[in-house]
């Protein structure tokens, strides 16, 4: 597991601790949840690749480094992923989105094309496949949190890319829900439940 990056930066846990609150309104988990991607972002895009550039400030010209958005692509699974993405656009607004429908059918826990948590794994290893279909540069792996399961699972299908996590939570139960976690997050992004 020694591509896992634990994101335990005091705000983010913070965040997190308030949003498990099962009597956490809808409007609050989803500012909470914007909130916690944005401060993610700042830990996912920590290494990216920069370029320098001439500037003109009001003294003098001078060379600064920037990212190139365009270049940098956000892929939401849906549906509760997209909870994520508006903190991630925050921090880098000219970012390109895409997005990938994908459900865990409730009965064999597989993931059907049509979750931001890692749980059993199999959305995030569909979702995965599909974007190395591409041949982007690289991937990185943003959930809200995971468990040992769906690590070593994503690990063992996919163990190039990183996976990026506010927290690592005990296991999974009978239903593939991780435990203690926060329940479902798309119900709970979307006031569906």
């Amino acid at each position: 597991m020694n591509n896992v990056h634990l994101i335990d930066h005091p705000l983010v846990q913070h965040k997190l601790t308030l949003m498990r609150r099962k009597d956490a309104s809808t409007a609050s988990f989803r500012r909470l949840l914007n909130e916690l991607a944005t401060l993610m972002a700042y830990e996912v895009t920590r290494e990216m690749p920069m370029q320098e550039i001439e500037v003109e400030t009001p003294l003098e010209t001078t060379v600064g480094k920037v990212i190139d958005g365009k270049k940098l692509v956000f892929v939401s699974i849906m549906r509760a992923g997209a909870g994520i993405l508006d903190g991630m656009l925050a921090v880098v607004p000219g970012a390109r989105v895409g997005h990938i429908g994908l459900y865990r059918d409730p009965k064999t826990h597989t993931a059907v094309e049509y979750y931001p948590m890692l749980a059993t794994g199999n959305s995030a290893i569909a979702a995965v496949d599909r974007l190395k279909e591409v041949r982007p540069r690289s991937i990185k792996f943003v959930c809200l949190l995971t468990c040992p399961e769906g690590l070593k699972a994503m690990g063992d299908a996919h163990p190039d890319v990183p996976v990026y996590t506010a927290a690592i939570d005990r296991q999974l139960n009978e239903h593939a829900y991780i435990v203690p976690g926060l329940g479902d997050a798309g119900d709970r992004i979307f006031g569906t439940k």
